[in-house]
């Protein structure tokens, strides 16, 4: 065997390793359950999807997430990681999926793979319950807006301030830190996604109110994976998961028991 017949020989090896390694690697399901586990991001300060309960994680992400584990027949590994930390530290790798509720919305799904809707998303406002000034959405023309930085939430608030003529908006890094300025009078209202509104003021109805109606465009929650052809595979899985919730009632016992009704969810994710 010449020297050049070696060298190609050596060098398709090589070429066929690089192919089978990337191959390996292009079935995220397959090497989440070689693993045996999921990492999974989320922000355990968002009652009641995710909270900490004297140093244990509880809320709906942990309960449906739990059944979607048991489904695919892995461990998972929840992390607490700051909202704001979660979108990047997925796409540089560091966790398999996003599972703090993640609002669908068009420029994110252009970026990301959503799986199906877990939750109602649309947004609301909750004040002090002692304030007798505020009745109706446009009522917080002008006044002090909490909301949780870097959200849609947050966008939809931007938006419906410009409506009214102006609100002054107030960014916090978690929502119980805005709910603590409400209570405390530092602001006038706060802004968040029905579900975890409704939680609080079911949990706290002595400090805070709802405002009626809410006054968000219909949205929902959903969990988040990379784009890309080797996170379809787990994407599919974790759809198959949930799609089982909703015929076996799952879903609605979960719901049931967080948000005391359970909410009609879409069984596709919406594009829009």
């Amino acid at each position: 065997m010449s020297f050049h017949t070696t060298l190609r020989a050596a060098l398709f090896g090589i070429s066929a390793l690089a192919l089978g390694v990337t191959a390996a690697s292009a079935d995220q399901l397959a090497d989440v359950k070689a693993a045996g586990k999921l990492e999974l991001a989320t922000d355990m300060h968002y009652a009641p999807f995710d909270m900490l309960n004297n140093g244990t994680y509880e809320g709906v992400t942990k309960d449906l997430f739990d059944e979607v584990a048991k489904d695919l027949g892995v461990t998972p590994n929840y992390m607490d990681v700051p909202w704001t930390a979660e979108l990047p530290g997925l796409e540089a790798g560091k966790f398999d999926m996003v599972i703090a509720p993640v609002t669908i919305t068009p420029e994110r799904l252009q970026r990301y793979t959503f799986t199906l809707p877990i939750a109602d998303a649309t947004v609301g406002l909750v004040k002090a319950a002692s304030n007798d000034a505020i009745q109706k959405p446009e009522d917080l023309a002008g006044k002090n807006v909490g909301v949780q930085q870097g959200t849609a939430q947050e966008k939809q608030l931007q938006a419906y301030g410009d409506k009214i003529g102006g609100i002054e908006i107030k960014g916090y890094g978690t929502a119980d830190e805005a709910y603590a300025d409400l209570a405390a009078g530092r602001l006038d209202a706060v802004a968040g996604s029905s579900p975890n509104l409704a939680y609080l003021v079911k949990n706290r109805g002595d400090v805070f109110a709802p405002v009626q109606p809410a006054f968000g465009a219909p949205t929902y929650f959903a969990w988040v994976l990379r784009k890309d052809d080797a996170s379809k595979s787990l994407a599919d899985a974790v759809n198959q998961s949930i799609l089982k919730m909703h015929e076996d009632g799952r879903l609605k016992a979960i719901q049931e028991k967080w948000f005391g009704a359970a909410t009609d969810l879409p069984t596709e994710v919406p594009q829009n």
